[in-house]
């Protein structure tokens, strides 16, 4: 089988976000995958069937668990085929196209709901604008983009909380953000696509534009173009292929 590993969001290597890629002849066993994504070791692993003329299979692991979503390994899955891919996953049909470069991704909209979450353990001392939840995210809008740079989450206590996932942000040129999930084995993920289903129809209804440019600002950094589109959000990020070769077992 052959293998792939990919950073996403980023148009240079050793940045963005890593990736593992697996193309399978058929569809895999559920145990096999987690194993073989535990010995990749990247945030995501993603698993897609090739053979065949309707949409594509494609499921996606950490190294601790299956993710109903993700974003950046999908567009590293649609930067090694190439053209545009449809694939059937547990969010549904996904949609994804590569030309010019970029990848674009079409996800569903995931705007957050207002809740009275007490995040101020998990973020001692932070002031916090806003609270919500998404379909698997704690939410939080802090003052500045200065707050979201040097945030330092207290994650033990996130990883005990709902599913042990946030996501902060705050406004920026356009907006900036940070996605922390030692709920399901990453203390903070480089670069979040899923997230920005999230970020898009938040900070598009408040800045009054449907797109919008993020900054994910991790050690790696990336960089994420969004466009809303009613109940669906447009993601759109570069990858470079940095390693590809064989699994032998």
């Amino acid at each position: 089988m052959r293998f792939f590993i990919v950073d996403a969001f980023t148009d240079r290597a050793f940045a963005g976000n890593s990736a593992g890629v697996v193309l399978l002849d058929e569809p895999a066993e559920a145990g096999w995958m987690q194993a073989v994504a535990s010995e990749m070791k990247h945030a995501e692993t993603a698993f897609v069937v090739t053979t065949g003329s309707g949409p594509k299979s494609l499921r996606w692991f950490t190294p601790s668990v299956e993710v109903a979503l993700c974003g950046h390994a999908t567009l590293a899955v649609t930067h090694v085929l190439g053209g545009e891919q449809t694939y059937t996953t547990q969010s549904g049909e996904l949609r994804a196209k590569a030309a010019d470069g970029w990848i674009e991704l079409d996800f569903p909209s995931d705007p957050p709901r207002p809740t009275d979450d007490d995040l101020s353990e998990i973020l001692p001392g932070v002031e916090i604008e806003y609270t919500g939840r998404g379909v698997e995210n704690l939410f939080a809008v802090l003052p500045d983009a200065e707050a979201v740079r040097t945030l330092e989450p207290d994650l033990a206590k996130l990883g005990n909380t709902w599913t042990g996932r946030l996501l902060v942000t705050a406004k920026d040129d356009d907006y900036v953000s940070r996605f922390f999930a030692p709920g399901v084995g990453i203390d903070e993920d480089p670069v979040t696509g899923s997230a920005h289903c999230i970020l898009s129809p938040y900070w598009s209804e408040r800045l009054g534009t449907k797109e919008l440019t993020g900054e994910q600002a991790s050690k790696r950094g990336g960089v994420v173009r969004t466009r809303q589109d009613g109940d669906r959000v447009h993601i759109a990020g570069q990858a470079v292929t940095v390693l590809s070769g064989e699994l032998h077992v």
